[in-house]
This record gives C-alpha cells, structure tokens and sequence, in this order.
C-alpha cells in the first residue's frame, strides 16, 4: 500500500479511535471511577486520558513508513 493510501486509511482509523476510546473511557469513568477516592480518581482520569497515545504512536508510525520502492 502506498504512503499516500496508508494516510488516509490511518486518518480514517485515527478518527475512529479518538471517538471510541473517548466514548469507552467516559462510559467507564461514569460507572466506576466514581466510586473510587480522589487519589484513585485522579490517576484513573490521567491513565485514561493518556493510553490513547500508544495505539495513536503505532497507527501514525505505520502511515509514515516510506513506501518499498521508494
């Protein structure tokens, strides 16, 4: 797959993550993490609001491998 497919592919799939990464953890944030102390509520909230970064690292890693025959 050429570079230039491979980056709209992984906006698309970049687009789809954020969205249901950011719907899963409020879903989570609302049923559970409530319940916790603040001291665990805030490390649950920085966990959750940073993890998306490393799915996010491998997709924009493979849409910016040069293509084979370059």
């Amino acid at each position: 797959m050429r570079q230039r497919m491979r980056k709209l592919v992984g906006t698309v799939l970049m687009l789809v993550l954020v969205v249901v990464w950011a719907l899963s953890a409020m879903a989570l944030a609302q049923g559970r993490v409530t319940e916790l102390g603040w001291a665990l509520q805030t490390v649950c909230y920085i966990i959750l609001g940073m993890a998306w970064v490393i799915p996010a690292a491998v997709l924009i890693r493979w849409m910016e491998r040069p293509d084979k025959n370059a």
